[in-house]
């Protein structure tokens, strides 16, 4: 087994399952992918990327604290529409955990970057109470 291979059987072995994440012959490419390589690495990603975030915050110096949970949302759906380095600093950390193969096909579709920023956002977003 070359270091390839190990590296992609221990990424695969640290992966949280989702059951709710099924695959199916009827999926397109993109939505498999979507379930089996983007969501459970998100997830396994949880706290880094809620820690990216609290990061950013501070850097930023951004009063986001006082402001109340609807406008909370607003502040973090304009990060991520104008903040381009962010994106891909968050995306990096999700790419950053994909297999070589997971890596290939992610470049071949050219719609799961955006697949992928979307579901990091809504991530951020569902913990909007806890941040």
């Amino acid at each position: 087994m070359n270091s390839t291979e190990k590296r992609d059987e221990v990424l695969l072995k640290i992966r949280p399952l989702i059951p709710s994440a099924k695959v199916s012959d009827k999926m397109s490419a993109a939505e498999k992918f979507q379930n089996s390589t983007l969501r459970p690495v998100i997830k396994l990603q949880h706290t880094m990327l809620l820690l990216a975030f609290r990061n950013y915050l501070q850097k930023h110096k951004v009063a986001y604290y006082s402001l109340n949970t609807e406008n909370r949302k607003k502040y973090i759906e304009k990060i991520f529409s104008t903040d381009v380095n962010f994106r891909n600093q968050l995306g990096g950390m999700i790419i950053g955990q994909f297999t070589e193969q997971e890596y290939k096909d992610f470049h071949l579709q050219s719609d799961l970057r955006k697949r992928l920023i979307n579901l990091i956002k809504q991530r951020i977003l569902s913990q909007v109470h806890v941040l």
